[in-house]
């Protein structure tokens, strides 16, 4: 089997897909890329078994066949590279690959391409098409929510619900939550998955910045991503969600209204003087002023700011991990955001104000009891 390709565009190509890889020493095929040639069309695959990806382009090539490529050494010989034609030609018996570009030779070893596990393909599968910006600003707000708990396997990955009025996409840890909404996406049915937080981040990285529309097919097993030649089909996660609703409290008379930079940059500079285990900072609200700070008794840290904001309802005073507004802040691209609380040992919910019509982001953070220091 005999092949030519660009550099740049193979390695562009591979670099795609290369996030699907494992490091599996259980099944060492998995380090490697499947190449599949038919016809003159290049597929290139990656998977850990859980997650796969496939993309495709357009070669010089006389004959049809597969091999499997180790993934390291081959990513480093294109990076290294220039901009040239570089020819593959595989021993189709001992699986030797030779790479011939300008005055170099490079030969590795390759393996068979029939071991290579089947990518799935998902049957019976419904459909929902979604432009590229609204999916990555969807996983955008929500990853960063996700939780680590192997424990709870439900909450290691973004929930998606779609409907016949709207897509709704909830990732909580138990600390924070966040629900995205689009008003603008709909579903032909309703139905709820679990998608896994490394098929979304492969995917975020993924998303070309023009809006192509992506397809996405899902059944009760897997869901499968399909935009340019890019394929990216994954496992869904077998649990059932938490009735996230019920947290989200309804009634929130205290509501304080403020410019999101300047509360982003008055936490970031507090929070270095809070407790490195609690990150701690508590906020206390007096008519239209608000003061944050934070303390580490340990070793006599503490730091004061003042803001002023916008606030309707009874002074309060309530403490936050900082860690977890800043992260929440900096997923929100408004001007303004809302704080709407109830009392200090509820959560507290951020909102953003203004913004896209068609979007509604609800931010829950739950409250950390406070000290007593004064």
């Amino acid at each position: 089997m005999r092949f030519i390709v660009s550099t740049t565009t193979l390695l562009k190509q591979l670099q795609a897909v290369s996030g699907a890889l494992s490091n599996s020493t259980v099944l060492p095929i998995l380090e490697n890329f499947l190449f599949e040639i038919k016809e003159g069309n290049l597929t290139i695959s990656a998977t850990d078994l859980q997650t796969s990806m496939t993309t495709s382009l357009t070669v010089e090539a006389k004959e049809n066949g597969r091999i499997a490529i180790p993934s390291r050494i081959l990513l480093e010989t294109l990076k290294s590279l220039p901009e040239q034609p570089v020819a593959f030609s595989v021993d189709d018996q001992t699986f030797a690959i030779e790479i011939n570009a300008g005055d170099g030779k490079y030969k590795l070893s390759g393996e068979n391409g029939e071991d290579f596990p089947k990518i799935p393909v998902v049957e019976n599968a419904s459909s929902v098409n979604l432009p590229a910006s609204v999916l990555a600003e969807a996983i955008n707000k929500t990853i960063f929510a996700v939780s680590n708990d192997e424990l709870r396997p439900a909450m290691t990955g973004v929930y998606c619900q779609l409907s016949t009025q709207h897509l709704t996409f909830v990732a909580t840890d138990a600390h924070k939550l966040v629900r995205y909404r689009r008003k603008d996406a709909k579903a032909a049915s309703t139905t709820a998955f679990i998608l896994p937080k490394k098929a979304l981040t492969l995917l975020k990285s993924a998303l070309p910045n023009d809006d192509v529309n992506v397809s996405v097919e899902y059944n009760s097993t897997s869901a499968f991503f399909k935009f340019n030649h890019i394929n990216l089909v994954c496992r869904l996660i077998d649990e059932r969600y938490p009735d996230y609703e019920a947290v989200i409290p309804q009634n929130n008379p205290n509501k304080l209204t403020i410019d999101r930079l300047t509360f982003l940059g008055s936490l970031n500079r507090v929070a270095i003087y809070a407790n490195k285990t609690t990150h701690q900072v508590r906020l206390k609200i007096n008519g239209s002023e608000l003061n944050i700070s934070s303390e580490d008794i340990d070793f006599a840290n503490e730091a004061h700011e003042r803001l002023s904001c916008q606030y309707e309802g009874d002074d309060m005073e309530i403490g936050f991990n900082a860690r977890f507004l800043i992260e929440m802040l900096k997923n929100l691209s408004c001007e303004e955001v809302s704080l709407e609380m109830s009392t200090p040992n509820r959560a507290g919910l951020l909102l953003p104000q203004g913004g896209d019509e068609n979007e509604d982001v609800l931010m829950l953070v739950m409250p950390v009891m406070l000290n007593s220091y004064a």
